[in-house]
């Protein structure tokens, strides 16, 4: 999905929106982004933020263009994901699936937005539909497979919430400095932990 918040102009005219969304996307999704002002913006691109706003009206609307492309990356990120796993066994796509959704969370900050330690309530119910629509739908589709194939006893719904709650917590969390693990390190031990004992092992390829 992508917002409809740049009118149909100019080449010239979209390049420039273009520009400012990449200094907001570099600005924006740093750590500490809450603090980063539409004038410290306007700085970077050593333009008024007069002209900023004549492209995006207000900071939700230029931050939800920034997020759009940043999910754009997610959905690429999770399609090699699952280009990779195809063929392989049920328990290979599902952990393929997790990491790369686990690893693009943590760069757009969304476990922390959607639970409101960033942004405001527009941003946070923007960002919940957009990792509901490019990670959890999808997920849940690969465990409803999983279940209709017999590799996957327990109701799809359920592990899906069990396995979202996991996710989002430990994007959250700060058990990968206490304990001097990579994220992805711990991301990658949570996925085989929420899924020991609900996939039944030696489960066959995508056709079986």
């Amino acid at each position: 999905m992508e917002t409809d918040l740049v009118p149909k102009v100019s080449t010239a005219d979209a390049a420039r929106a273009g520009v400012i969304v990449e200094a907001a996307h570099r600005l924006f999704l740093a750590p500490g982004f809450a603090r980063v002002s539409m004038d410290d913006l306007a700085r970077e691109l050593g333009m008024s933020k007069k002209t900023i706003y004549r492209y995006f009206p207000d900071r939700l609307s230029l931050l939800t263009a920034v997020l759009d492309r940043r999910f754009e990356a997610v959905e690429r990120a999770l399609a090699v994901a699952a280009e990779e796993g195809a063929g392989q066994a049920f328990e290979v796509r599902v952990q393929r699936f997790l990491i790369a959704a686990g690893t693009e969370l943590g760069r757009i900050g969304a476990a922390q937005l959607s639970t409101g330690r960033g942004g405001d309530a527009a941003l946070r119910r923007y960002v919940e539909q957009r990792v509901d629509a490019v990670i959890y739908a999808p997920l849940l589709e690969l465990f409803r497979h999983g279940h209709r194939q017999g590799l996957l006893p327990a109701p799809p719904e359920l592990v899906g919430e069990i396995t979202r709650g996991a996710l989002e917590r430990l994007l959250n969390s700060r058990l990968p400095y206490e304990l001097e693990y990579s994220a992805a390190d711990l991301l990658r031990a949570t996925v085989d932990t929420v899924l020991h004992g609900a996939i039944r092992p030696g489960g066959g390829g995508q056709g079986n």
